[in-house]
């Protein structure tokens, strides 16, 4: 029952999606379609059957008219083939469009602090949210939504025309085998193809995040020689998954062999009820061929449900995964904080931190300013809670009590990300309205101009992907230099020069102070920075100490004594 009130937002989310006019008129494209299969059928049942009628005498051969029941066929037939068509693109084309709003959604949700920092344990399963579990809910509408529609018209149509050429019973009899047959096997199909469906979605994501893992892991598998049982575990995965199909494969076989029977019984009984009339010599031949024929198109619904109605468990699940998400707030994101008062770039007011699962908290009673056009560096000894804090900052992190307010911020973690683009591509994520000119004069800053430019194509040289075709120092000045091309008035740079030589992060360290004195005079170029390296902490203007052992933060400005003593517990690098 839980799953099933699950589905209920993902139906909302497409009745109230800005594409609910297209998805409700390839609904009734859908129905169209059905309705001239139908007509198509027993036109052509019918004028087949009259001219064979008509061609057993003279008199009525000469005054049968060919003309108008063969342009009825000629009709129908492009109506249902145009009908289809339409219908194909528009339905495909309203449901990806609104799976791809709710992908965007989703990831919101997903990126947000409480949750990103759970699921970056297991991007397995962040995968495996953004692509299974949204592609699953195009059964939905596709082919649960859809179909039933189209279904319930077949049988409403139907029994009027078969009360319209036959009688009222016959109508009420056959459209009701047609509906309740058609609803039987969809229920057969969901009650027995349930729980495999979801065996077969539990083994698909056991696949995915096994193979992530092996590919993710590999040296340190190989090194524990831990590698064959891994492989092991992914054969083991992909078998379960291959049961499971076979299993699904089989229960649709059996289904279609029961939707082929109902239809023969229907047709069968529309069938008996025609001859039925036509011996008591109330219909004529012709009348009885449209009726039976007619009942052969009624049941093409059933044909696309059965495979969304096999896999309701896969779209139970992955509704029900992702329906919690829906209705969260995305307030916790980096990019909407609250700004500070004016002045400052960042205000944090008695925060606190506690990892779920910790004993203690990390941070406690954390009261930190940081000015416009300041530069602050958050040192300490590892594990103080440098990283939570700059986490904190960027909005990563939600804290367990206290306000976090910034200003608009671009960040520069550990890890590079750059991207299978060019260069100039790769700079302009941080700002896409950048000229060449500028370009180049953060490159400059970020001690990388001579290196582009001896490239081949420059800025325009391709990167492969995480920037390879550059060394690992190359690639973190050239994601510093589209930090720098970024407007935020706060940047947040972690260990910028990781990585780098001495001489070449001396230069960068050099460029970037200078780059900083410029825009500090505008007031709004601040920079928090954590580092234990002294070559990055000198040119701060203070420096805070973290450590919660010890009372909580220690602070002093660049030209004191006590600057001085703090910079002489870094590292020299």
């Amino acid at each position: 029952m839980m799953a099933w009130n699950a589905l209920r937002p993902i139906v909302q989310l497409f009745a109230q999606s800005p594409y609910r006019r297209r998805l409700l008129l390839g609904s009734l494209l859908a129905a169209i379609t059905v309705c001239a299969g139908m007509a198509l059928l027993g036109l052509s049942g019918w004028f087949l059957t009259a001219a064979y009628v008509a061609g057993l005498s003279t008199a009525t051969a000469v005054v049968f008219d060919v003309f108008a029941p063969g342009a009825g066929v000629r009709f129908f037939s492009m109506l249902r083939t145009g009908a289809r068509y339409s219908e194909r693109v528009v339905t495909h084309d309203a449901t990806l469009r609104v799976l791809a709003a709710l992908r965007v959604q989703l990831f919101s949700r997903l990126a947000a602090a409480d949750t990103a920092l759970a699921l970056r344990q297991r991007p397995a399963r962040l995968l495996h949210r953004l692509t299974a579990d949204i592609d699953a809910l195009d059964a939905v509408y596709l082919r649960l939504l859809t179909p039933a529609v189209s279904l319930l018209v077949s049988a409403c149509v139907t029994a009027l025309a078969l009360t319209i050429f036959l009688n009222w019973q016959s109508g009420l009899l056959v459209g009701a085998m047609v509906l309740a047959g058609g609803l039987a096997c969809v229920a057969w199909c969901m009650r027995y193809g349930f729980m495999t469906a979801l065996r077969r979605s539990f083994a698909g994501e056991q696949l995915r995040a096994q193979v992530i893992d092996a590919v993710g892991a590999q040296t340190e598998l190989v090194m524990a020689g831990t590698l064959p049982r891994q492989m092991a575990r992914i054969a083991a995965a992909e078998r379960q998954q291959f049961a499971a199909d076979i299993r699904l494969n089989r229960l649709e076989s059996g289904v279609a062999v029961a939707m082929a029977m109902l239809g023969h019984l229907a047709t069968a009984a529309a069938l008996l009820c025609a001859a039925w009339l036509a011996q008591k010599g109330e219909i004529g031949a012709p009348v009885a061929a449209l009726a039976t024929l007619l009942l052969l198109a009624a049941l093409e619904p059933l044909v696309h449900i059965r495979r969304g109605a096999m896999e309701a468990g896969r779209t139970l699940l992955a509704a029900r995964r992702i329906a919690p998400l829906l209705d969260d707030a995305v307030d916790t994101h980096s990019g909407e904080a609250q700004a500070p008062a004016t002045g400052l770039a960042v205000d944090m007011q008695a925060v606190r931190l506690q990892h779920p699962g910790s004993a203690s908290a990390l941070l406690q009673q954390i009261d930190l300013q940081v000015a416009d056009g300041e530069w602050l560096v958050l040192a300490g000894p590892s594990g103080a809670g440098k990283s939570s804090l700059m986490a904190l900052i960027a909005g990563d992190l939600a804290p367990s009590a206290g306000q976090v307010l910034r200003a608009p911020c671009a960040s520069l973690p550990q890890r590079t990300e750059l991207f299978q683009a060019s260069v100039a591509a790769n700079l302009r994520l941080g700002r896409p309205d950048a000229s060449d000119a500028q370009l180049w004069d953060a490159l400059q800053t970020a001690g990388l101009a001579d290196v582009i430019r001896a490239l081949p194509q420059q800025l325009n040289t391709p990167l492969g992907s995480q920037g390879a075709g550059l060394s690992g120092g190359e690639s973190r000045r050239l994601t510093l230099a589209r930090l720098l091309l970024h407007p935020a008035p706060l940047r947040l740079l972690d260990e910028p020069t990781e990585g780098l030589d001495r001489q070449t992060a001396a230069q960068v360290m050099n460029t970037l102070a200078q780059w900083h004195a410029q825009r500090a005079a505008s007031g709004r170029s601040a920079i928090v920075m954590a580092s234990h390296l002294q070559r990055e902490a000198r040119h701060a203007d203070r420096i805070v100490w973290i450590a919660p052992l010890q009372g909580g933060l220690a602070q002093a400005r660049k030209g004191t004594a006590e600057f001085e003593a703090l910079l002489q517990r870094l590292r020299p690098g």
